[in-house]
């Protein structure tokens, strides 16, 4: 084990100063800097190396009543993070042993034992304990497979295909045995990206024409699974696409989380009757017995290289903000990533 390193006396956090009203701008965070604590009784230190930003982030910084409480004022942000203990008062953690956890947004976390995994740096590169490996291949895995009810011969439209978790739902779908998998994204780099690396049947970008036209042409006999991250105009094509006995499962709406009025919903909801199809939102919160078989299937897929994964990289703990503000613009590819 190599010698773990000393912590400083002061660690560099964001805080959140004012909720954001609409696109959250750069004056609403601060990035300070704060005294790193020593862990008490039942508590490790941990020196974070990654840090992720994710879209349901933005929901935190409002103060409405959602899933999860929001943001506190003038306190660190949250997110997942893995790094190296460097202090513990936990017995079976030790300096040297890499976690998960949810201290993020911080160079230094002082994280409770409960909410601490040890994760094994040699099985897999730490960032993937983040991403394909992480909360956002669970959410793929569960979302498909359970949520969505998928079942092989299955027709499955994916929309923002190329992020962390959509690029999963896709290459899972194949795997189990889509009869096809359509994809949409928001650039024809990313287009390219689903049909050559990822082995989606079609892919589309749907800033280049009405997404229900797209649709319908890129999948001809409709859908039978649609796995939602975008919401809007996505949602209202894939109920027009759907077949007889068709599944929605909602993970995200990145389409009108920066609305500052509700959203207008699909004008075609009906269509649900004559389809008898079913629409059901999920949280990953709600399906973490499934870890230990989305880990041991979806790893042996990473390792044999049949199920790939991208990560975007930004460097440094003062680029955490400007890269929270990419996944919002959706300039990533794959899972957005803050490596200290």
């Amino acid at each position: 084990m190599t010698d773990t390193p000393t912590p400083p006396a002061v660690s560099r956090e964001w805080h959140l100063l004012s909720r954001p009203v609409g696109w959250p701008k750069t004056e609403d965070f601060a990035l300070v800097e704060a005294e790193v604590p020593q862990p008490g009784e039942g508590q490790v230190l941990v020196r974070n190396e990654y840090l992720s930003v994710d879209p349901y982030m933005r929901g935190r910084m409002s103060a409405a009543k959602s899933y999860v409480a929001p943001f506190e004022l003038n306190q660190p942000m949250q997110g997942g993070a893995v790094g190296e203990v460097v202090a513990s008062n936990v017995d079976g953690i030790a300096p040297g042993d890499h976690v998960l956890h949810f201290m993020g947004w911080r160079e230094y976390g002082l994280v409770d034992a409960k909410q601490a995994v040890k994760v094994d740096p040699d099985a897999a590169p730490l960032s993937t304990y983040l991403g394909v490996l992480g909360m956002t291949g669970l959410t793929a895995y569960a979302g498909l497979l359970r949520t969505a009810a998928f079942k092989e011969g299955d027709s499955v439209f994916v929309s923002g295909a190329a992020g962390a978790v959509g690029s999963q739902v896709g290459q899972i779908a194949k795997l189990k045995g889509a009869s096809r998998v359509i994809g949409s994204a928001g650039s024809d780099e990313k287009v390219k990206l689903l049909l050559e690396e990822y082995g989606f049947d079609a892919a589309f970008n749907y800033k280049n024409g009405p997404v229900s036209e797209q649709l319908r042409a890129a999948a001809p006999d409709g859908i039978d699974v649609y796995f939602d991250n975008v919401g809007g105009d996505h949602l209202e094509a894939a109920i027009g696409s759907l077949n007889r006995g068709g599944r929605i499962a909602v993970c995200g709406m990145i389409s009108v989380y920066n609305n500052t009025e509700p959203a207008p919903g699909p004008r075609n909801l009906a269509r649900l009757i004559q389809t008898r199809g079913r629409i059901e939102g999920f949280l990953v919160g709600d399906h973490y017995d499934l870890q230990a078989q989305f880990v041991e299937e979806v790893g042996a897929w990473v390792r044999s290289g049949e199920l790939k994964y991208r990560e975007t990289v930004v460097e440094g703990i003062e680029n955490n903000l400007e890269a929270f503000f990419g996944v919002l613009r959706g300039d990533n590819t794959g899972k957005m990533i803050v490596k200290l």
